[in-house]
């Protein structure tokens, strides 16, 4: 079944194109039942149709976060949903957008997402998918006579396996494609599950296995000649074309591949979308069903806690000590002092998680007694900077000639990424139990950073326990998922994050220095 809604007219409304040029435009809506996706070979066209030269617009990578007029959405991702074994529940709600080059499949894609309002939104482009080329490839690519815009210049293998594994909610690498030179950089960006997943690509529809991935598929439909303009403004004003080489390119490699590789993919949409992001009616009619899909597994309030959790127990000593440190009338020196008690009681309970064997050994008496040692080579705390500091006394208050490292994790403000300023760790850390501090844990992204840079120096991810005062049940799922044998030890888990992702009702704010020049 196809339905054609044409709502008009709408004189008065109009939008700003990618050229800065103004426009007024109907709004047109086509959804279609039935994918059709069984009359499909492995590719589209099938394998016997002729192929044509032509090369592909190489759009930016895009950002790992969005901010909106309420919350900053982290299109990092985080795994959302979980049962009691860490594994994820639902899988994660994949809109797979499509279109020719210069359609406006970013913007539709940024549209949908601040609409959406969701906090964990993942924005998979193709264009990190490019094959490796061999020195012969390279070379025509130098010259732009290499068919970028072709579904064999495409590595379909790596992509499917890596959408499958961000559906499921786990962590994959996504290859960074340089398109100066034509090749994948030597470092892959970590990227989470999300509650959605949108791809994007030229040849999003074009590939049996990665059709069966996608929940939504959306064309963006847009007339040629405003995507040759767009193409003429970008390549001119980016990249240094002259006017009549970006036309010869576009008519000898562009128009051709979008009419032989593109355009009969449209049959496969659920949605098609005129103009892109100008189309708010579309975007909106996308953006509810969305919601209708994620309220069906609104359950994250209810699901238990993961099994590697461990709460220090609340005694009435315990909930005093929080009442304190909660109460927003407490003083400075009131503060400082409470939270060192709890810190200290987090790190006597976490202690208990390290391996012992049994003993015996003679006390002054002349008797035996029975009893347990560490069973290990050493302990190393390392504190997440700079709020992990303040942990670093409890530490060695009760583990004598504990080593200790540091880690700095900081986002980048152009980026939005999580980044790595400053690392010290003992040479031998590998051998160690290594008890990694943290204040509080809200989302779990610097936390489960700081994991992976252990990993990365050879720490056994069971040796591992994080310690955290206070953290935020998103969090404590966030890196259970991610790092099933890590050990989770707090004093406490809140239920929420508001939209700063602050902990809620969460606690006073922990600040070193005020640590480090109080009387310990």
């Amino acid at each position: 079944m196809e339905i054609s809604s044409d709502l008009g007219s709408n004189k008065g409304l109009s939008y700003l194109n990618q050229n800065g040029v103004s426009a007024d435009y109907k709004y047109v809506l086509f959804i279609k039942h039935g994918s059709g996706e069984d009359s499909l070979d492995r590719l589209l066209p099938p394998a016997g149709a002729p192929r044509r030269k032509s090369t592909t617009s190489l759009s930016k990578t895009e950002p790992p976060l969005l901010r909106t007029g309420t919350r900053t959405i982290y299109t990092a991702g985080r795994p959302p949903w979980y049962d009691e074994h860490g594994a994820q529940s639902k899988e994660a709600f994949v809109i797979g957008l499509c279109g020719g080059s210069a359609s406006g499949k970013t913007t539709v894609a940024n549209k949908i997402i601040e609409a959406l309002d969701v906090p964990w939104v993942v924005l998979l482009s193709m264009d990190s998918f490019y094959k490796v080329l061999s020195a012969e490839e390279q070379a025509l690519a130098a010259k732009n006579d290499y068919n970028f815009d072709h579904p064999g210049a495409f590595d379909f293998e790596l992509l499917v396996a890596t959408l499958r594994k961000l559906k499921q909610g786990k962590s994959v690498k996504i290859p960074v494609y340089d398109f100066t030179t034509h090749r994948r950089q030597k470092d892959w960006k970590n990227v989470y599950g999300a509650s959605v997943i949108i791809f994007e690509g030229i040849m999003s529809f074009a590939d049996k296995e990665l059709l069966q991935l996608l929940d939504m598929k959306i064309f963006v439909d847009t007339d040629s000649d405003i995507r040759l303009v767009r193409r003429l403004r970008r390549d001119i004003t980016e990249r240094g074309r002259d006017i009549e080489g970006v036309i010869k390119q576009y008519n000898k490699f562009v128009k051709p591949a979008f009419e032989q590789y593109i355009e009969p993919t449209m049959r496969l949409a659920d949605i098609v979308v005129p103009r892109g992001g100008g189309n708010m009616v579309a975007i909106d009619l996308i953006v509810q069903h969305v919601h209708s899909q994620l309220e069906e597994v609104s359950h994250q309030d209810t699901q238990p806690l993961p099994q590697t959790l461990s709460v220090l127990e609340s005694t009435p000593q315990v909930r005093g000590l929080h009442t304190i440190i909660r109460n927003k009338e407490t003083s400075r020196d009131e503060f400082i002092f409470y939270s060192k008690r709890l810190m200290r009681l987090l790190i006597e309970h976490a202690l208990t998680f390290l391996p012992s064997q049994h003993c015996v050994v003679q006390t002054p008496q002349g008797h035996e007694y029975e009893g347990r040692s560490y069973n290990g080579k050493g302990i190393t705390g390392v504190s997440i900077l700079r709020a992990g500091e303040t942990m670093e006394p409890a530490l060695r208050a009760v583990c004598k000639d504990v080593r200790i490292g540091k880690i700095l994790i900081q986002t980048n403000l152009d980026s939005g990424e999580p980044e790595l300023h400053y690392l010290r760790l003992p040479k031998d850390i590998s051998e160690d139990h290594v008890i990694l501090m943290d204040s509080t844990v809200s989302t779990g992204a610097a936390a489960m950073m700081a994991v992976r840079v252990l990993l990365d120096h050879e720490v056994q991810e069971d040796r591992i326990v994080l310690v955290s005062l206070l953290m935020a049940e998103l969090g404590v799922h966030s890196v259970a998922y991610a790092f099933p044998k890590v050990k989770i030890i707090t004093t406490a888990v809140d239920k929420s994050l508001d939209d700063f992702l602050h902990v809620i009702p969460g606690i006073g704010k922990i600040i070193p220095q005020t640590y480090m020049s109080s009387d310990t």
